[in-house]
């Protein structure tokens, strides 16, 4: 496997010859699983109150937002989250999945209309899948069976390369190639022949352990992150279930806000993404990992502003048809400004020209310069700029207050 190159690292970083497996005194003592105490996480919780109480508003937040939607305004804002979710997720890891198979495949579950135009893509119906199973079966017990049934779902084709359904059979690493001859180590992970009962104690610490333990949910999300990613089951898709079960984890926590998705933020961050995970997976840092839990703990407060934001855009859009409700609107001038709702504020740079507004419902310009001056008359729209250069604008704020 291969990640970008972080932009930090605590550890000196240790560099091979393409291809060449290291010899047992090469890695001792380099990451945590190595170490006695393993895994006997430590933290310092004075550090951790100000990050988990940003990370508890925002989560709060996040919530009393989601109560305000309808039912039907509720589904479809988590339909775009975790259609958001699972594009962020996979390109997180370089792969590129077509954001309207992924919204096509999540609508499915959540059994809402569907785009009969959207590319069937058997790879955003897998993701789709363990996206849902982890949401719609939070309480279900994690086991390993349905580890591997992720798994399976996201491989849904056979890979010569990758062992799909099963644990890996051997050694694996994470490698950042720096030349033709030499790639850069990141990660080893806990060897092939202690596996299995490195992955039944996790399973049980996350399903009753952790639990007992009385773990706040957003620190409990965290240790899951690190602790499953570090044991890297599987040959491939390690990070992809990985923040699958993030959200399984905040799912369970005892606020239980399922719009909180953490893969678009992490996106955004990546480099401080395999930084932070490279820090605490890191032998010398021993097992207090504090600076992983302060680093998730902001990205959580973050995602939950995003995921907030989502939300307030759809009640906007809500507000601004309960407004114009009444004008006279036709079907093109609705499509066009259906796009431009949906795109959020700064989201349609420009705005909205006569050239756009034709090319969109193909149209004449004239037909189109009409209609745009008919919306900006009705206030559905406000104009800015003069002749060729004017441009067309949804006012946003009185829908955002």
């Amino acid at each position: 496997m291969s990640r970008p190159k972080p932009a930090l690292s605590s550890a000196k970083p240790l560099r091979l010859a393409r291809g060449l497996v290291p010899p047992v005194d090469r890695i001792q003592d380099r990451w945590i699983w190595q170490h006695p105490d393993w895994p006997a996480f430590t933290w310092k919780w004075d550090r951790l109150v100000e990050p988990l109480g940003k990370a508890r508003q925002a989560l709060g937040r996040l919530q009393m937002a989601g109560k305000v939607l309808a039912p039907q305004s509720s589904r479809e804002v988590l339909s775009e989250i975790l259609a958001l979710e699972g594009v962020s997720s996979s390109a997180i890891e370089g792969e590129r999945i077509n954001p309207a198979s992924m919204a096509t495949s999540v609508a499915r579950h959540l059994e809402l209309p569907v785009d009969p135009g959207a590319p069937i893509d058997r790879n955003a119906e897998g993701i789709a899948a363990v996206l849902w199973d982890a949401l719609q079966n939070h309480a279900a017990p994690l086991s390993l069976e349905r580890l591997c049934r992720w798994h399976r779902a996201l491989f849904p084709e056979s890979r010569p390369d990758i062992a799909v359904g099963i644990l890996r059979p051997g050694r694996i690493s994470v490698e950042t190639p720096v030349s033709e001859e030499e790639t850069i180590v990141h990660l080893m992970a806990v060897p092939r022949e202690v596996l299995e009962p490195e992955l039944e104690r996790f399973l049980d610490w996350f399903n009753e352990g952790s639990v007992k333990a009385g773990l706040d949910g957003l620190v409990r999300a965290g240790l899951t992150h690190l602790w499953f990613v570090t044991i890297h089951p599987f040959d491939d898709g390690n990070g992809r279930i990985g923040r699958a079960l993030t959200d399984l984890a905040l799912a369970q926590d005892r606020a239980g806000v399922p719009l909180a998705r953490m893969s678009n933020r992490i996106l955004q961050v990546r480099p401080e993404y395999y930084a932070a995970l490279e820090r605490a997976q890191a032998f010398g840092s021993g097992m207090e990992i504090t600076p992983w839990l302060e680093w998730f703990l902001d990205q959580v407060a973050e995602a939950c502003l995003q995921c907030e934001q989502i939300v307030r855009r759809t009640l906007a859009k809500g507000a601004f048809w309960a407004r114009h409700r009444e004008d006279d609107i036709n079907e093109r001038q609705r499509k066009a400004l259906n796009r431009m709702l949906e795109a959020g504020p700064g989201g349609f740079q420009g705005g909205m020209t006569t050239r756009k507004y034709a090319s969109l419902n193909r149209c004449s310009l004239i037909t189109a310069s009409r209609d745009l001056s008919d919306l900006a008359a009705m206030g559905c729209l406000a104009a800015s700029g003069g002749g060729r250069s004017t441009s067309y604008q949804v006012e946003w704020t009185d829908f955002l207050a």
